[in-house]
C-alpha cells in the first residue's frame, strides 16, 4: 500500500514511516495540510494518516479539499479526543480516528481494518431495491422514489451497513465499532442522531429501519 503520513512533527512522521515500511508498505510524508492537498492532486494513495493541528492548513480543512477530488481512506491522528472533534471528523467522511499518544502497531492495525472495510464495501456492487428505495452499493447512491437522496458520508455508510445485514439485530455498540471504526467511549447518542437524520432523508421508507428498544436497530423489509 501507498500511505501518506501528514503531521507537522517530524519525529512522529519518522516513527510511523519506519513502521509502515517495516510492514512492507510505501510511506510518503507531508509536513502540513497544504502539502498534503498538493501531493494528493499529483499522486494516488491507498490511505492517508492525517494530523489535525498543523500550520498553514489544518487536517479538517485538508480532508475537505482532498475529498473534493479523490475518495481516499483517511485516518485522523490527534491529541484532541473530544467527542465533537470525532463526530466532525466522521461527518467529513473520515474512516477512523486515533487519539495521541498511540502505538505504531495500533495505527497499522487501524490501517488494515480500514482497507478491509473499504474492499468489502467496493465488492458489494449490487443494486438493491426495496419498494421505492434503491440502494446502489458500488455507485454509493441512494434513490427515494427515483430522486437521489443527499446523505452525509456517514449516513451512506450506516445505511449500507444496515442493508448488508438485513434482518439482523444490530446493537448500538456494534454499529459504532463497525461503521465508525473506533472504540467509542462516549454514549450511544451518536448512532441515534445519525439514524434520525437518515430516516428523515429516506422519507416514507424510514419504516425499513426498525428500532429495537433497549438494543439497537434492524433493517427489515
Amino acid at each position: 500500500m501507498k500511505i501518506l503520513i501528514v503531521d507537522d512533527e517530524e519525529m512522529i512522521r519518522g516513527v510511523l514511516k519506519e513502521y509502515v515500511e517495516f510492514e512492507g508498505n510505501e510511506a510518503y510524508e507531508a509536513a502540513d495540510g497544504m502539502e498534503a492537498v498538493r501531493l494528493c492532486k499529483e499522486n494516488d494513495y491507498d490511505v492517508i494518516l492525517m494530523d489535525i493541528m498543523m500550520p498553514h492548513l489544518d487536517g479538517f480543512s485538508a480532508v475537505k479539499e482532498i475529498k473534493k477530488g479523490k475518495d481516499i481512506p483517511v485516518i485522523m491522528l490527534s491529541a484532541r479526543g473530544e467527542e465533537y472533534d470525532k463526530l466532525f471528523a466522521f461527518e467529513l467522511g473520515v474512516d477512523d480516528y486515533v487519539t495521541k499518544p498511540f502505538s505504531p502497531k495500533e495505527v497499522m492495525a487501524r490501517i488494515n481494518a480500514v482497507t478491509k472495510r473499504r474492499e468489502k464495501r467496493e465488492n458489494g456492487n449490487e443494486k438493491l431495491k426495496f419498494e421505492g428505495l434503491e440502494v446502489d452499493m458500488a455507485g454509493r447512491n441512494v434513490y427515494v422514489d427515483g430522486r437521489k437522496a443527499e446523505l452525509t458520508p456517514k449516513e451512506y455508510e450506516l445505511l449500507f451497513y444496515l442493508v448488508r445485514n438485513k434482518g439482523i439485530a444490530l446493537t448500538r455498540e456494534k454499529l459504532l465499532y463497525d461503521v465508525w471504526g473506533f472504540d467509542f467511549y462516549g454514549d450511544d447518542r451518536t448512532v441515534d442522531t445519525h439514524i434520525k437524520m437518515l430516516r428523515g432523508n429516506l422519507k416514507e421508507y424510514r419504516k425499513f429501519i426498525v428500532t429495537l428498544r433497549g438494543l439497537g436497530y434492524k433493517f427489515e423489509v
